[in-house]
């Protein structure tokens, strides 16, 4: 695959390769920037520009213009004679979305124009800047996939408020259930260069990605660290280079930290002493990582420590730790995967597919508002064929998301080729029958239409990624199509897998007109 820039690894889908023959004129508006009600200092903005320079001059071998006033009508557009691209801050779109629309410039049929002429003058208008630099891409890749101006415009605003991906790397460089090289955040036990990790966020802000954990859920030696002096550089360092496209960093975190790090006898989570460290040891750790978003907390499962060794709840757990956090805005992502892991098989009055369940529905709408309960699609875990959770739609006053697995570990280690995207759908697709009015899917739950909590954010979609530092990315280049497929699904749930596939080999090889694809 191309590699324009010489790195050791690919760009992905983000080659930005000119359509055969160049592109098209219809497209000049690119090469003519105009910002209006942004801050050209903020640090998405800048990303945001920076990325339509590199696709653009990819592409064609030019810089594009800034103008130097922003203009803030079509009129002063057309008063520079010839196509623009004019972006506008609006507030009538949904937080993180973005509309695209086109008008016809004056002169463009004069053939004296300059050589911006003969294309549109295309708008793009966001409320945030998360929605501006979404549209760039946007923009970038109609362009790569011969689609005309026209044929990007709409309104696009997100499904799923958090879209994240969950890395499982631990910090000694290997991954758990990895199958694509080890870890591009960690090796023997420290954090490496920013270089990669930048093109990474680069490819998943691409697809709307806004949340990334980056350490396993399975949190043991130097990563129980991760919360303490030790790492506050680091992780700063990468919370920045997320920052710059939009991506909130996540930790997850061992819930044994005040006993093994601490030095305290106990984790309960309603012992006063467990309850004062967490909360100093989270204000510190905001204080050095102000684009920390939050904890994602594995407990009580396979061997991980939790409230239970203490007779408590989840919610008792899950509630002290959202209580640390809320001062800074965070949240606890909490997953659901809890099930005695040493239960003989041949017991047939305990059954796993029961335990998630079991262990948290009587405790629907007892955790605080800013813990959001991660449940994976099934009641197993991660099987090739599974119904969907029963937690899912089960629990009305409980923040969810769903939790899926981009990592091919039941389905070929990444070894086979499979496409994830219609599996996912299906279960997003699936029906509760949770309410009367019809909103009662995975993806009405998921994405907040269903119980309201669409606008604090607290619900989405996650999935535990597939990429390692092999060149490709993803252990071999076809399952990148599931990394792509994700990002889109999240942000829009009712594309299709079709669809999603044409985009992602449209992008990634070089295929010419006969097989151009409108991106939806």
């Amino acid at each position: 695959m191309n590699n324009p820039e010489n790195k050791k690894w690919t760009q992905l889908w983000l080659q930005y390769k000119a359509p055969e023959g160049g592109l098209p004129k219809a497209w000049n508006a690119l090469l003519r920037v105009s910002v209006s009600g942004f801050d050209p200092e903020n640090r998405i903005v800048k990303s945001a520009l920076e990325e339509l320079r590199r696709g653009v001059f990819s592409m064609t071998g030019k810089d594009p213009e800034i103008l130097p006033a922003p203009a803030s009508d079509v009129s002063c557009v057309q008063s520079a004679r010839g196509a623009c691209l004019v972006i506008e801050r609006k507030k009538d779109i949904a937080p993180q979305g973005y509309r695209v629309r086109t008008e016809s410039p004056a002169g463009a049929a004069d053939s004296t124009a300059d050589s911006a002429a003969g294309g549109a003058v295309i708008f793009l208008e966001a409320p945030d800047e998360n929605g501006l630099l979404y549209g760039i891409f946007r923009l970038l890749f109609s362009a790569q996939l011969c689609g005309d101006p026209e044929e990007a415009a709409g309104l696009f605003e997100p499904d799923a408020p958090l879209r994240m991906l969950n890395h499982w790397d631990n910090m000694d460089g290997s991954i758990e259930r990895g199958y694509s090289g080890r870890s591009f955040f960690f090796r023997d036990s420290q954090f490496l260069g920013s270089d990669r990790i930048r093109d990474y966020a680069r490819i998943v802000s691409s697809v709307g990605i806004n949340a990334v954990v980056i350490n396993n859920v399975n949190v043991k030696d130097a990563a129980s660290c991760l919360v303490t002096e030790r790492y506050y550089e680091d992780l700063a360092r990468v919370g920045g280079i997320f920052a710059d496209y939009g991506i909130k960093l996540f930790i997850s975190i061992n819930f044994a930290a005040p006993m093994e790090i601490g030095g305290l006898s106990c984790a309960d989570p309603l012992d006063e002493s467990v309850a004062a460290w967490w909360q100093e040891t989270t204000d510190r750790l905001y204080a050095a990582v102000p684009y920390l978003g939050g904890f994602l907390v594995k407990a009580d499962s396979e061997g991980r420590p939790g409230p239970f060794t203490y007779g408590r709840t989840q919610a008792d757990g899950a509630n002290m730790l959202a209580r640390c956090v809320k001062p800074h805005g965070g949240c606890i992502l909490w997953r659901c995967f809890v099930y005695n892991c040493t239960q003989d098989w041949r017991d047939k009055k305990t059954d796993r597919a029961r335990a998630g369940y079991d262990n948290f529905i009587d405790l629907d709408g007892k955790f605080d508002d800013n813990v959001i309960l991660q449940i994976k699609n099934g009641p197993m875990d991660f099987q090739i064929r599974e119904p969907v959770s029963p937690l899912i739609g089960g629990m009305t006053g409980t923040n969810q998301m769903l939790e899926v697995q981009i990592a091919q570990e039941y389905t070929g280690q990444q070894i086979d080729l499979c496409y994830l995207i219609p599996m996912f759908k299906e279960v997003l697709s699936f029906k509760t029958y949770c309410t009367k009015d019809g909103k009662d899917t995975v993806s009405d739950i998921v994405c907040g239409r269903t119980f309201g909590n669409r606008e604090s954010g607290m619900c989405g979609m996650t999935a535990v990624c597939n990429t390692g530092d092999d060149a490709c990315w993803t252990g071999d280049d076809l399952a990148a199509a599931n990394l792509y497929g994700f990002g889109r699904l999240c942000f829009n749930n009712s594309l299709g897998t079709e669809q999603i596939a044409r985009e992602w080999i449209g992008l990634t090889f070089r295929l010419g007109k006969k097989n151009s694809v409108r991106l939806l």
